[in-house]
């Protein structure tokens, strides 16, 4: 898939739209690690086996694809220290700060929340034969 171009339309901001570049970006962001990665990073910088550390169960792979997906999107900045072996350091843009106070609400939500969402599961799953 083909990177889109922002043209300053209306169309183009409109995530409702299949063919827009707001729904290319809501794609990229909306995702368990991607959010992960936002909250794990906060107001430090960490090196990619300290990111590993703080998101529970994701591979090598996958850090590396969001990581990739966060910089191409400018919410994360990836600086190259040049030493031997080299030091490779993440954090979090202005853009990614900003994403992370969603992100934080997000998790405050679920937090508030996570009781009410257990107790309908529950009732959810007692109905089925």
């Amino acid at each position: 898939m083909g990177t889109k171009q922002f043209s300053d339309s209306l169309d183009q901001a409109d995530v409702t739209r299949a063919d827009s570049l707001a729904r290319e970006i809501f794609s990229d962001i909306a995702n368990k690690w991607a959010l992960l990665i936002i909250e794990a990073l906060g107001e430090r910088t960490l090196r990619f086996s300290e990111l590993r550390g703080e998101v529970d169960g994701i591979s090598h792979k996958m850090l590396t694809q969001n990581l990739r997906m966060l910089e191409r999107n400018g919410l994360i900045e990836r600086t190259v220290h040049a030493t031997v072996p080299p030091r490779v350091e993440y954090t979090l843009t202005e853009p990614g700060q900003a994403l992370r106070v969603t992100i934080d609400g997000m998790c405050d939500w679920t937090h508030r929340y996570l009781g009410d969402i257990e107790a309908s599961r529950h009732r959810f799953e007692a109905r089925k034969p």
